[in-house]
């Protein structure tokens, strides 16, 4: 490690402003930059080496970067640099890391240094996936398993972990080679092929057979990826676990007395038959889940037509305006250089006078625009509003028809004469006949078969049976209303904040649009007073 003596600081904002005029214009160009004020977030290089750092600090605004140096100093720990998506080149070499953190949102890092820490094992770099030049070199890395945590970066062609005890390892140069076949430079030396073939004839095997694991563990990865979007998609569309029995299995796996009731003779055969309570429940769900899915697509156009509508008028207003300011603003130019010509008092007044009168009609021509835009917004989002309400809707109708929550919001079913709720209070009819039935042959010891234990308990008398099977269907009826109960609310919801968002943003826009042409009508005065009071 270096020696450096000063106290250990904070990055501040006082060190910042420091640094960017020193690696700043220099100059005419500098005096201007000063004058104007820094703006971090047009910085894209900033040099904070041997300054004594021991906290990353304040680097929020600087979203622009792309290289950032901070080798040299007493950082300890990686943090901070959550906005800084736009790094290409990092260096953070001779600190005090202990361990390798905090960079996830560097995606775009290519370069990254941490040589000369104490680091002891190379993780948590997964996001960095266009890394090229890596080096960790002089630190605490011991194991060679560290390398083929490297394996995953597919563009990496050079990397320094010399320094390192893991370079003490006979085997370090040929195992890198091995298992990082598209490496071009190790510890500052191109690999030759005299080291790649004996890479490949030591570690062959083993190597093909990483290979082998890591395609599988992709595909695994694909396959989960795929089955994430689909069950996100049902999930867009109100519907997941609709596309099959999966209802149905959570009305019983909640249903404490369901499987005591499952051992009356008959059940099984009742629930598992074509065209009985599971089949037709599942069929029910199923039409649910697929109208869900025709609905999402339709509103997901709807949406995306009305937002391209919305930005295709703001955008052609805003031509507009722009081509009405530009055309005064060229004006305004060249009054400005005849004003600086007149002598006479009077007629420099009557000049300004005009000049004003000029930005005044500017104001009322770019505000009446605006007008213009906002009626024709307001139009453009009633429509929209109407449009997804009544889609969102149907939809509702339609759900409610199959799968009613009770008699008062049940509605005409269009498409299905039994539906789930209907279905249940049929199960349950049945399910209550078969228990009495087999009590009474119990109870008068006509019944061929044993009583399993479990279900003897409940076939002591008529109120006890009776009251399990009605629990057990008040079970089933509350899980059906609690579905339908989530996607109704859940259908509502999404429209009402998707709603209220566009005005919210819409309002917003409107104002800084408003604040905008305010601003520039008073910049255009000020610079008229000035001119007058110059003259």
């Amino acid at each position: 490690m270096n020696c450096r003596h000063d106290e250990p600081k904070v990055m501040d904002e006082e060190m910042l402003q420091q640094a960017i005029v020193e690696q700043g214009p220099r100059g005419q160009a500098g005096e201007i930059a000063k004058k104007e004020g820094i703006q971090y977030e047009e910085v894209l290089q900033l040099r904070l080496d041997f300054r004594n750092i021991l906290k990353i600090y304040h680097l929020w605004h600087f979203t622009s970067l792309t290289k950032l140096q901070l080798d040299n100093n007493f950082i300890e720990k990686i943090e901070g640099l959550e906005n800084l998506s736009n790094l290409v080149w990092l260096d953070l070499s001779f600190n005090n890391i202990d361990v390798i953190e905090g960079l996830d949102s560097l995606v775009n890092l290519q370069d990254l240094s941490l040589f000369n820490n104490r680091i002891s094992v190379i993780e948590n770099l997964d996001s960095l996936q266009n890394l090229h030049i890596l080096s960790v070199g002089n630190n605490a890395v011991a194991q060679l398993d560290n390398v083929l945590y490297l394996r995953k970066f597919k563009h990496l062609r050079t990397l320094n972990l010399a320094g390192n005890p893991i370079c003490d390892d006979e085997s370090y140069k040929i195992f890198v080679a091995a298992y990082l076949p598209d490496l071009v430079y190790l510890d500052y030396r191109l690999l030759d092929e005299q080291t790649r073939e004996a890479a490949f004839a030591k570690y062959q095997y083993p190597v093909e057979e990483m290979q082998l694991n890591e395609l599988q563990e992709q595909q695994a990865m694909e396959a989960q990826k795929i089955s994430n979007e689909e069950l996100q998609l049902h999930k867009d569309a109100f519907v997941e676990f609709l596309n099959g029995p999966q209802l149905f299995a959570s009305m019983f796996a909640e249903d404490p007395d369901a499987e005591n009731l499952a051992l009356l003779p008959g059940l099984e055969e009742l629930l598992e038959a074509p065209f009985t309570f599971k089949s037709k429940m599942e069929a029910l769900c199923v039409q649910i889940f697929d109208a869900g899915l025709t609905q999402h697509a339709r509103r997901t156009a709807e949406v995306e037509s009305f937002f391209s509508c919305f930005h295709e008028a703001v955008a052609d207003n805003q031509r507009k305006a722009a081509q009405i300011a530009a055309d005064f603003e060229n004006s305004r130019r060249q009054k400005t250089v005849e004003m600086q010509q007149i002598t006479d008092a009077e007629l420099l007044e009557a000049h300004i006078t005009s000049c004003r009168e000029q930005a005044d009609q500017l104001s009322e021509t770019l505000m009446s625009l605006e007008l213009q835009l906002v009626d024709q917004l307001e139009d453009i989002f009633k429509d929209f509003e109407r449009n997804i309400s009544d889609m969102a809707g149907g939809f509702i109708e339609y759900v409610q028809g199959i799968y009613p929550l009770s008699n008062k919001t049940k509605q005409k079913c269009f498409y299905f004469k039994v539906m789930c709720r209907d279905l249940e209070n049929q199960h349950h009819e049945r399910q209550l006949e078969i228990a009495l039935a087999t009590l009474d042959k119990v109870l008068k010891n006509e019944l061929e078969e044993e009583i399993p234990d479990d279900l003897a308990m409940l076939l002591v008398d008529k109120d006890t049976v009776s009251n399990a099977v009605s629990a057990s269907h008040d079970t089933h009826l509350q899980k059906i209303d609690n579905r339908e109960d989530e996607l109704l609310t859940r259908v509502n919801s999404w429209m009402g904040g998707l709603l209220k968002s566009i005005h919210n943003d819409e309002v917003k826009r409107n104002r800084k649009r408003i604040s905008e042409i305010q601003n520039y009508i008073s910049f255009v005065k000020e610079e008229l007073e000035a001119s007058s009071e110059h003259n």
